[in-house]
């Protein structure tokens, strides 16, 4: 039996979250964060404001995942890394379409709505936001 279990309730409620890049900026301290919370995780404070975050950055640095967890296990391998994006905030996300061998520390990138997992094989597939190499 799959120990990963996600109601159909819970996925409509972070729907908005998962399938756009809103992330959070505090009023207090002016940071911005992703993903949205109801506290900033710099300051504490709970005077927050939903944002739109911008959909490119740069890729800073990378790793590949080669012995993921079982959910992802049809995906390995695959990449995830830490972006910041053109604001200056900075996320952690999937990088998707590009080989893993052609992946590099600086590359522009661009968020794009894809999938993230299936919870077996009658379940809830999952969607959200993951960033792939801007072409020139």
């Amino acid at each position: 039996m799959n120990t990963f279990i996600n109601s159909v309730p819970r996925s409509w409620r972070e729907r908005k979250y998962k399938y756009r890049l809103i992330g959070g900026i505090c009023k207090k301290c002016n940071a911005t964060f992703y993903p949205y919370r109801g506290s900033c995780p710099y300051c504490g404070s709970d005077d927050i404001e939903e944002v739109n975050l911008p959909k490119k950055g740069r890729l800073i640095s990378y790793t590949i995942i080669y012995s993921p967890p079982s959910e992802f296990r049809l995906k390995q391998p695959y990449i995830v890394g830490l972006i910041e994006l053109e604001d200056g905030t900075r996320i952690i996300a999937q990088i998707t379409d590009v080989d893993v061998n052609e992946v590099k520390d600086g590359i522009e990138v661009e968020a794009v709505f894809r999938r993230y997992r299936e919870q077996g094989a009658d379940g809830i597939i999952e969607y959200g936001i993951k960033f792939r190499p801007i072409s020139d």
